[in-house]
């Protein structure tokens, strides 16, 4: 009888030499696509079942550990992603999707 798996990867991103604790992951990407969405942190927070105080402070965080700025912080307005922001995180989840596909294909071939 065959074997199909389901092969679940996680990427976890930080600079090389950063001193801050901390990493860019999928907790991080999730509040930025609802960032895109919402136009919000406190609105994707909440979408999440976060508190705002503490989205506020992972995204603080992931931009200190990958020393880039995802998102422009307006206010009551909102917030929004960077350009960097925006590309860091559609390299993030190509890199998540293409990670995926070959942990999946290693099983495959060993594992049927």
């Amino acid at each position: 009888m065959e074997k199909d798996f389901y092969c679940n990867t996680q990427i976890r991103v930080k600079e090389k030499d950063a001193k801050a604790e901390g990493y860019f992951g999928r907790g991080v990407a999730a509040l930025l696509h609802g960032i895109e969405t919402h136009q919000s942190l406190n609105l994707s927070a909440r979408q999440m079942g976060m508190a705002y105080s503490k989205a506020w402070r992972i995204m603080r965080q992931a931009e200190e550990v990958l020393g880039i700025q995802l998102l422009y912080r307006m206010g009551k307005k909102g917030s929004r992603l960077t350009p960097e922001g925006e590309r860091f995180l559609a390299v993030y989840d190509e890199a998540e999707r293409e990670a995926s596909k070959v942990v999946y294909e290693i099983f495959r071939k060993h594992y049927r």
